[in-house]
């Protein structure tokens, strides 16, 4: 063994005792290296140092569905490799595919089977086409699996390493402090070949939860993400990892363990050979949501989760106090970190990451507000047996398309402009299928699948799709012809790199929404403005300091701004990107 092995092997080693304290932690860390570095497979000889250089303005993210597009004859994938060619090259150059494994419910979040793709979207192959042209994100669903997979079974049937696989509890433990984001009961009653057993349903009783205190269900893990990103996976996605490690009498949310997991696998990408970028999704509120950074030893990304309900907010209200509010406290991400900024995902709007950041009478008129345009609430349970809001059941474009106020002619203008924030903020950009697709409401699905979030995961029949893309007047083209045109000329600007500065711009002005953005080589500056009220509102120049022996020139207007003037007027919802550099 080298000394530079030896020394990736006490690092690791390190972690694994603050894991498992009562296991060899020499033995299991050489296990954990064979595990993600099997024969065959090659590592750096050092870590990779934490920088900024993982990610660019060139980047920009697609969330869909492997099977968000359908036409009853094609392999799905093949249709979304066709899409993504035809409609997004030069526009995103990244696309997370939600779970495309075999599944028995939540759409793919109740895994039956890790190494295979499920035969209704594709194989291998088709996802090894799409990663060849496209920076690919995976999901690792790693908090559990299908009540119907090869894990559970082997576990009801008391198999060797499986009968310790997933999580038990009994019903007269005290479970009272679990956080929960559903309503159904924790446990579920199961017969085993030792008898009965209550595992653990974080999420539903078709999703098991797995007990990581088994150090085999860890290394399992670890083969999986080498499968993955032996097949083009750069992004690995933890999903629901903030409930990963349960203790009894806890919250069994964010305990120390899950945290060393997360540095585990963080060191171990950091000597891969292949750029993995690992992101945590955390539906949680801010705080808690940021310690997945750790001290820049945790997560490469993590969501940006308040940015949703904000946003939402801003536009429905047409009042950006909060939004920058939240915005003016949020710190830059550590070195080697950056955010993941989005409005719309495959999920609900999260209402919890908006606890302390809305006042409950503002998040209620949210609530009525998507209720009367057909938008649904999903519930989860509190500790003491009551229920609250989880998150607002709606695609995005139709959430916007009335205000506190009512209905108006600015829906198309108002969602374009949330939209732009997105693009605009420090961090990656990430936009749902749905939202760049203008997607309505799907009621028919809701009632066909009978689940709140079934009204924004529609399924686009290819056909029709491309007749309305074609259609320059249908929501569909104008909405992807808007968002493609502002992300080309995104990423040319340095200064949107999404690690470079920015500072949130106080205009004494709660209808615009101001930051600063400056190139990492300072060479250019962006002031981004949004209007996010249906009034013509007047901006003073010298509230956004304009240097007047500099040109200033609006990128999205494509027109000069005189920094001598006394004001810039922006029309209802209009965004502008000012820079000294084009």
């Amino acid at each position: 063994m080298t000394e530079r092995s030896r020394f990736l092997g006490q690092r690791i080693a390190r972690l694994l005792r603050e894991i498992y304290p009562d296991v060899d932690a020499d033995i299991l860390s050489s296990m954990v290296i064979d595990a993600f570095w099997p024969e065959g497979t090659t590592r750096r000889k050092r870590a990779r140092v934490s920088g900024n250089k993982l990610w660019s303005e060139q980047d920009a993210l697609l969330i869909t569905y492997g099977n968000s597009i359908i036409d009853g004859a094609h392999k799905p994938l093949d249709l979304l490799y066709d899409f993504l060619c035809s409609y997004l090259s030069g526009t995103l150059n990244s696309v997370h595919i939600l779970p495309f494994f075999p599944y028995t419910s939540d759409d793919g979040f109740a895994v039956s089977d890790f190494r295979s793709v499920n035969s209704q979207l594709g194989d291998w192959p088709d996802i090894n086409r799409i990663a060849g042209e496209f920076t690919l994100m995976s999901d690792l669903v790693l908090n559990h699996v299908s009540s119907q997979g090869s894990w559970f079974n082997a576990y009801l049937q008391g198999q060797p390493s499986y009968d310790r696989f997933f999580f038990e509890a009994s019903p007269d433990d005290d479970l009272s402090q679990v956080v929960r984001p559903r309503t159904t009961p924790l446990l579920k009653k199961v017969e085993t070949a030792n008898g009965p057993r209550h595992v653990w349903c974080t999420f539903s009783h078709d999703q098991i939860d797995l007990d990581f205190r088994n150090p085999e269900v860890l290394l399992e893990f670890l083969r999986i993400i080498r499968l993955h990103v032996d097949n083009g996976v750069q992004i690995v996605r933890l999903d629901a990892v903030a409930f990963l490690w349960k203790e009894v009498g806890t919250p069994s949310i964010h305990l120390p363990q899950t945290h060393a997991i997360i540095q585990l696998m963080r060191l171990l990408c950091d000597y891969a050979s292949e750029r993995i970028i690992l992101l945590t999704e955390t539906n949680v509120p801010k705080a808690e949501n940021l310690s997945y950074f750790g001290n820049g030893q945790e997560a490469h990304a993590i969501y940006n989760f308040p940015l949703p309900p904000l946003i939402l907010h801003a536009m429905m209200s047409g009042n950006g106090e909060y939004l920058r509010r939240w915005q003016r406290g949020m710190p830059p991400a550590p070195m080697g970190c950056a955010y993941l900024n989005f409005t719309a995902s495959h999920d609900g709007i999260g209402m919890r990451p908006a606890e302390g950041l809305l006042p409950e009478d503002e998040k209620q008129q949210m609530i009525e507000t998507v209720k009367e345009i057909g938008g649904l609430v999903s519930m989860r349970a509190l500790p003491d047996g009551s229920e609250n809001p989880y998150e607002l059941n709606t695609t995005f474009y139709d959430a916007l398309s009335r205000t506190f106020k009512g209905v108006d002619e600015h829906h198309h203008a108002r969602f374009i402009c949330s939209q732009t924030i997105v693009m605009s903020l420090e961090g990656i950009p990430a936009f749902y299928i749905h939202a760049m697709l203008a997607t309505p409401n799907d009621h028919g699905q809701v009632e066909h699948r009978g689940m709140n979030r079934a009204i924004n995961r529609h399924r686009w029949d290819y056909p029709t799709l491309r007749e309305l893309l074609a259609d320059p007047a249908s929501p569909q083209a104008r909405v992807l012809d808007d968002l493609s045109a502002r992300l080309k000329l995104r990423k040319k600007q340095t200064a949107f790199h999404p690690n470079a500065t920015q500072f949130t711009v106080n205009l004494n002005d709660d209808r615009v929404f101001g930051i600063w953005r400056q190139s990492l080589d300072r060479h250019q500056s962006i002031f981004a403005l949004h209007n996010v009220s249906d009034d013509h509102v007047t901006v003073p120049s010298a509230a956004i300091n304009l240097i007047e022996d500099q040109d200033w020139f609006d990128l999205i207007g494509n027109a000069s701004i005189d920094a001598s003037a006394e004001d810039i007027t922006l029309l209802p919802y209009q965004c502008m990107w000012i820079t000294n550099r084009r």
